[in-house]
């Protein structure tokens, strides 16, 4: 292959790389395996006979969405076996971050209660829901994507988009507010003020926490206003002295980071709704803060 063909190829493939990452991130709910799925897809491309590939991004999508397909399969059995609950890999999205994703400003399709979500479907239903309802993909283009019929997939797309309407919560809530109950929140456990944190949580109020068997974490979630003010509480009252904390944008909305000197120790993002904090997830496993550490070295 000449280096002019090989050039050409790479720079098609970067002219499609948000989208890929994109679609690959929200089947995997892991921005590194994401990187995987396109450096796979890449190879690929690169090694297609001329005259193969009638349409390039169709033919891009299709591999995405099949070495994804696959990939699940197989996580499918690891998640199960996964110690604690097992929440996404962040991704940090700020201004400065927003390249790697296509459609970017539909931040509740990156949320981690989102993908959280899509755990609940099968991996075919979650294929068909992300293409045709957030990358807008017609019926006819998904069939021949994944090697179904179009009634077939718009059978999935109906029984996830049941699923997933069922089950999802709006979150209305202000950018401001947001930052203003994380800020409070923050501040008033490390005051070790019980009262000021009870008031900022519903009282159905969840907190996850994901080690991942290689950091200590709650092994269940923590359920009840009450309960999550005294788990959290009790982290700020055990944390390191050196413990520093920064705000920053982590799937479409306000997270805390929290750092240990230069390394950074966990992710909590928060969900809000009617002036409350309805759901905590931290993301301890060192595993998956790597992703983020490159998102800031590339910065």
């Amino acid at each position: 292959m000449t280096t002019s063909r090989q050039n050409k190829i790479a720079e098609s493939f970067e002219s499609y790389r948000p989208l890929l990452f994109s679609i690959a991130y929200r089947m995997l709910g892991s921005a590194s395996d994401a990187e995987d799925m396109l450096q796979e897809a890449y190879l690929r491309y690169l090694a297609a006979p001329d005259g193969e590939i009638r349409e390039l991004k169709a033919y891009l999508c299709t591999i995405v969405t099949h070495l994804s397909l696959d990939f699940l399969k197989a996580a499918r059995v690891q998640r199960e076996q996964y110690i604690g609950p097992w929440l996404p890999e962040p991704v940090l999205t700020g201004e400065q971050y927003m390249d790697p994703f296509e459609t970017a400003e539909r931040h509740e399709s990156i949320s981690l209660a989102f993908l959280v979500l899509l755990e609940s479907l099968t991996p075919p239903e979650r294929a068909v829901f992300l293409l045709h309802d957030v990358f807008d993909f017609d019926y006819h283009e998904i069939a021949q994507m994944i090697g179904k019929s179009p009634a077939n997939c718009r059978q999935l797309g109906h029984r996830a988009k049941t699923c997933i309407t069922e089950r999802r919560h709006r979150f209305d809530a202000s950018r401001e507010t947001h930052l203003r109950l994380i800020t409070r929140f923050l501040q008033a456990c490390q005051e070790g003020d019980m009262q000021g944190v009870q008031e900022m949580l519903a009282q159905d109020v969840i907190s996850w926490s994901d080690g991942g068997g290689k950091t200590p974490a709650a092994l269940r979630p923590i359920i009840g206003a009450t309960a999550v003010s005294r788990l959290w509480l009790g982290l700020a009252r055990k944390a390191a002295a050196d413990l520093a904390v920064s705000i920053e944008d982590v799937n479409g909305s306000p997270a805390a980071l929290l750092w240990m000197g230069e390394a950074l120790y966990s992710v909590v993002t928060f969900d809000v709704a009617d002036e409350r904090i309805t759901a905590i997830r931290h993301i301890l496993n060192p595993e998956k803060l790597e992703y983020v550490g490159r998102q800031r070295q590339r910065k």
